[in-house]
């Protein structure tokens, strides 16, 4: 065993958490990997018992079972085609505005976010619908791109979204409230991404022409209006069933993350998808996404005992504040190493490894933890579109590898990640969109 002290500790650990992650190992072993060579050389063997109590008490965590029910309730309204359905009916609708198809997948992901909180679903779905009808229509290759990457990405921000629900473990704060507060902040995000599209198909109008008379044509608006009502309203209730639970008081996340789950079930029936094969593929591909997701969480929660415990943390705090930046100076620093993590690391790992250190300076500073919380989920947004490891650019490079190259698919998400900042500092500027709504929930 060896005496390191903290301030090597803390530079060793994310050096080898970047080599790691270069090296093209995955998240969950990396950080397991680490805790497991730090904690052995500055424990010893003691380090094993702090993992197994940390595992455990992640597994006997009652709030992180609404993790696999919201994953199966992605999953199957992702095989009822209820966004393949409400996207036709947008498009046609919309169609006749210049940026009306892109206008439509912010919206279809805007309340596909608000019924699963999964964004590869989101992204994968818009994807293989909207991408191809775009680029027929003549829309600009980035555009589209861009759209689908920072619309899709909206379902880890608007509940209800699995990275609240882990972000509410970390800090002890209700998650009812983080959801409350997160819907005013994703909303507007999902409006400025709107007006942007609009804004700019308007000054260049090439970027997103709108459909032909002939086509819009070939679908009578009453037909729009019928496959909008067919299309719309299941999600919608969905969306109250799930959220207007948890707002009301009715049913704890966990509770409402159950009935979700069911009530995606019955949608999926109900637009005549249901099949036994079908729930076999759902059920298969919940359980990995979970297995993915609590193997990221176990390794997690043990390099960050190893590091809080070896007194990482404490040095990483007092170097935050003896900066004499004072409060806002910190503030910014904090998100922009928040933001600087999100271009390498996952959410999961991000919240693990900030957490611990941040929330205690944030409430020193006087700081509303909630807000600073809905903050920093608002700052994960970048962390999906910015390079190298951002997911949402990987899921379009999948999609979409013979009609944008790699270079594209970058340059796409830079106006979505500035409109981000935007959104941030409008919450900054008016902290009450997010604590306002927040305090109607006990």
């Amino acid at each position: 065993m060896f005496n390191i002290d903290p301030i090597t500790i803390t530079v060793l650990m994310f050096c080898g958490l970047l080599v790691g992650l270069f090296l093209g190992h995955s998240l969950a072993f990396v950080f397991g990997g680490l805790a497991v060579i730090f904690g052995y050389l500055t424990w010893g063997p003691g380090c094993f018992p702090l993992f197994s109590n940390r595992i455990v008490g992640l597994m006997d965590n009652f709030i992180l079972v609404a993790i696999p029910m919201f994953i199966l309730m992605a999953n199957l309204l992702n095989s009822s085609g209820v966004a393949d359905g409400l996207f036709d009916s947008l498009r046609y609708l919309m169609g006749p505005i210049r940026g009306g198809i892109a206008l439509a997948v912010v919206i279809v992901c805007t309340l596909f976010a608000a019924c699963t909180g999964v964004i590869a679903a989101s992204i994968v779905s818009m994807g293989l619908l909207g991408l191809p009808i775009m680029l027929k229509y003549g829309y600009d290759k980035q555009l589209a791109c861009g759209t689908i990457c920072a619309g899709g990405s909206l379902g880890i921000l608007i509940p209800p979204s699995i990275m609240l629900v882990v972000m509410a473990d970390m800090t002890g704060l209700s998650v009812g409230k983080l959801f409350v507060g997160s819907v005013v902040p994703g909303v507007m995000l999902a409006a400025l991404y709107a007006v942007y599209i609009l804004l700019i198909c308007w000054f260049k109008p090439q970027m997103g022409p709108p459909l032909s008379k002939e086509e819009r044509a070939k679908v009578s608006t009453p037909q729009v209006l019928k496959m909008c009502l067919i299309s719309l309203v299941p999600p919608l209730i969905l969306i109250l069933g799930v959220l207007g639970s948890i707002f009301t008081g009715v049913a704890t996340p966990t509770e409402a993350s159950g009935v979700g789950a069911f009530l995606a079930l019955l949608m999926t029936i109900a637009y005549g998808k249901f099949s036994w094969k079908m729930m076999e593929e759902v059920t298969l591909s919940t359980a990995k996404t979970v297995a993915m997701v609590m193997m990221i969480l176990v390794g997690a929660t043990c390099f960050t005992g190893i590091f809080m415990g070896t007194g990482g943390g404490n040095a990483v705090a007092n170097a935050l504040l003896n900066l004499g930046l004072g409060k806002w100076g910190t503030f910014i620093i904090m998100h922009l190493i928040i933001f600087i993590l999100g271009m390498f690391l996952d959410w999961i790992g991000i919240v693990y490894l900030t957490f611990p250190i941040f929330i205690p300076v944030v409430q020193q500073l006087g700081f509303d933890p909630l807000w600073f919380v809905v903050m920093t989920a608002v700052n994960l947004q970048s962390s999906f579109l910015t390079p190298p490891f951002g997911y949402a650019l990987f899921f379009m490079k999948g999609i979409a590898a013979k009609d944008l190259s790699t270079a594209q698919i970058y340059r796409s998400v830079i106006p979505f990640v500035i409109l981000i900042v935007l959104g941030m500092a409008l919450c900054i500027i008016f902290p009450e969109l997010i604590t306002a709504p927040a305090n109607f929930v006990d």
